[in-house]
């Protein structure tokens, strides 16, 4: 009988004491850990936001907060159009950090910790373009954690570097050099 692909065992070691963790309990366990900014109401309606559309709306600002980047100014600093060539480029810039990418919108969420951005405003030129800082009173669509895949038909939001595990977010120094990489790159870009 063939296996689940969530089911199938991926960090397997052979020393002692190992333990062995599946993708889906990794899923599991990310998903609990995201719910837990929300209220508990929030979280069973959450959850089904999940299972019906697979993106819930959770609050920033507590556990985590996030950096909303235009996909241009990613695509430039990586270098590639595809989205499967910048998802790659984003888990080297960011050592793994989870980040989010939403193509309907050619937005990129990069999750740092939530008080990174309390009190803070972005740079003048970050916000020339199109760079946010979103923390506080914020609620994003945040993809249920199996979501990994892009899905060009449908354009829907997805984990384009999953998180690695509960609560490991990005480093935030690695995610102001990649803005300011981008910003850079993109006002020395010649336009077309």
């Amino acid at each position: 009988m063939p296996q689940n692909q969530t089911d199938v065992a991926d960090d397997v070691g052979t020393e002692p004491g190992t333990v062995i963790e599946t993708a889906g309990a990794r899923y599991l366990a990310a998903e609990h850990w995201l719910l837990s900014s929300l209220e508990g109401p929030s979280r069973n309606r959450a959850r089904m936001e999940w299972q019906a559309g697979g993106v819930a709306l959770l609050r920033l600002g507590i556990l985590f907060s996030t950096i909303r980047i235009p996909g241009r100014l990613v695509r430039v600093v990586a270098g590639t159009e595809t989205l499967a060539d910048t998802d790659a480029y984003l888990a080297e810039a960011l050592d793994g950090g989870p980040v989010i990418c939403d193509p309907h919108s050619d937005m990129y969420y990069p999750f740092v910790p939530g008080g990174a951005v309390r009190g803070r405003t972005s740079p003048s030129a970050w916000r020339r373009a199109g760079v946010d800082l979103l923390g506080q009173d914020t609620f994003l669509g945040v993809p249920a954690a199996d979501r990994t895949l892009a899905a060009p038909a449908e354009d829907a939001s997805y984990w384009a570097v999953p998180m690695p595990s509960l609560g490991e977010l990005c480093d935030q120094a690695r995610v102001t050099q990649l803005v300011d990489a981008a910003v850079r790159a993109s006002v020395e870009e010649p336009q077309r």
